[in-house]
């Protein structure tokens, strides 16, 4: 299977990608001669990165029963000070809320997605360190 973006210079620094039929803008910030219309092209790896985990996470805790749960996931990705800059050290939280959580259901389905399922996660993976972090209640939990 394969993917095709199509993306379109529109001016400046800003560029329309049309991403499986939906339209994304893309933009820098003013200071290097942009208008922030847009995410910046690096950030939406880490946006990748959590839709492809959170889609999984869901799917797998739904087979497994667990309802009634809210999920935020943030993801912060450290960059190396010399160019061609990219992220040396990528972090992901995974932000469970609700009554009554099963801890080692979720613990297996983070896992599962970041060690077996998300093909975003392998790819960065090859080249920057992925730190894992859950909480549950906003108490964080061994993985």
């Amino acid at each position: 299977m394969a993917d095709t973006v199509v993306t379109k210079w529109i001016g400046d620094l800003s560029f329309d990608s049309l991403v499986s039929g939906h339209h994304v803008t893309l933009d820098s910030d003013s200071q290097y001669g942009g208008h922030d219309a847009g995410p910046r092209p690096k950030a939406l790896l880490l946006t990748a990165l959590t839709g492809c985990s959170g889609m999984d996470i869901v799917s797998i805790l739904n087979k497994m029963k667990v309802e009634d749960y809210s999920l935020m996931m943030e993801a912060t990705g450290i960059q190396t000070e010399e160019h061609p800059k990219h992220y040396h050290t990528i972090t992901v939280s995974f932000k469970f809320a609700g009554k009554n959580l099963p801890e080692d259901k979720i613990v297996k389905a983070v896992k599962l997605t970041n060690e077996k399922y998300c093909g975003v996660s392998e790819m960065l993976r090859q080249s920057a360190k992925i730190i894992i972090k859950v909480f549950i209640n906003d108490s964080e939990v061994a993985i």
